[in-house]
């Protein structure tokens, strides 16, 4: 496929997720969307591009300093915060580039000195997706210590499905030819922003598959909790620890969130556990 038709599916899928509506079928299977507003128009290679058969986005190692129980947000600063100001913006998407609805996404990243929050939760923070897979963070960009190039760390996993633990890189950064667990693959895509600032677009490709029907795709909602004890229930605020009984099965909650039909305990390791 040549690189006139990619970019014409990207632009045309693009379009149709801002728009609301259904990307014509024939174009489902195109690339992953976010770079397309970038470099002015010219055509940049999602990484990774985004076809039925290609690789999902690689997985790295989590490092020392992930924490649970991450706050639900998807800006991580204030007007007093430190640190030049960073959005980054993307899609997840399925195996077969149709976006994934209430993919949950848990950032976590150093602070302008390079320091990691280890006792309470700056710069952490879980976030959805939307209905068209959309997601927005709102932080800084994360400073340098040693041996590390800059990079911000993130959990991505759709309803149901494994968890995808990554890192996601900028690019020009003179660390990244030292850096042993670089992987250009992870790159962002960066310019310029208004107010000395930076906007960033990454799009995950996960390892999840679909059957293509040009729109977003959701895992299907199991039944409520039965009867006996708290059953779960999707709107619910459940703080970190909080016990529900689901189809009869008890869960303690690992991470404080709130319940979302396709996050039903049997459905999301990352946010319950048996017992």
């Amino acid at each position: 496929m040549d690189e006139d038709r990619k970019f014409s599916r990207k632009a045309v899928l693009k379009a149709a997720l801002a728009a609301g509506v259904a990307a014509p079928v024939a174009l489902v299977g195109g690339p992953a969307l976010a770079r397309t507003n970038f470099a002015g128009g010219q055509k940049v290679e999602p990484t990774p591009y985004c076809h039925d058969g290609d690789e999902p986005t690689v997985d790295q190692i989590e490092g020392p300093y992930f924490k649970p129980n991450s706050p639900e947000r998807g800006v991580l600063v204030d007007q007093n915060t430190p640190g030049q100001r960073l959005t980054v913006s993307g899609y997840v998407f399925g195996l077969s580039c149709q976006p994934i609805g209430r993919a949950l996404l848990d950032f976590w990243q150093a602070d302008v000195n390079g320091a990691y929050d280890n006792v309470g939760y700056t710069f952490r923070g879980h976030q959805y997706t939307n209905d068209l897979g959309e997601f927005k963070l709102s932080t800084i960009v994360p400073g340098l210590y040693p041996g590390r190039t800059r990079h911000i760390h993130v959990k991505v996993q759709a309803p149901g499905e494994p968890i995808l633990t990554t890192q996601l890189y900028f690019p020009g950064e003179p660390r990244n030819n030292t850096d042993t667990i670089f992987d250009s693959r992870l790159l962002m895509t960066v310019r310029d922003a208004p107010n000395n600032a930076k906007e960033a677009a990454f799009d995950f490709v996960l390892n999840v598959q679909q059957t293509p029907t040009g729109g977003p795709t959701t895992s299907p909602t199991s039944p409520t909790g039965q009867p006996g004890g708290t059953s779960w229930t999707a709107g619910t605020s459940y703080p970190a620890g909080t016990r529900v009984t689901f189809n009869g099965v008890s869960y303690v909650c690992r991470q404080g969130h709130t319940a979302q039909q396709g996050w039903e305990p049997p459905n999301a390791p990352a946010l319950w556990q048996k017992g």
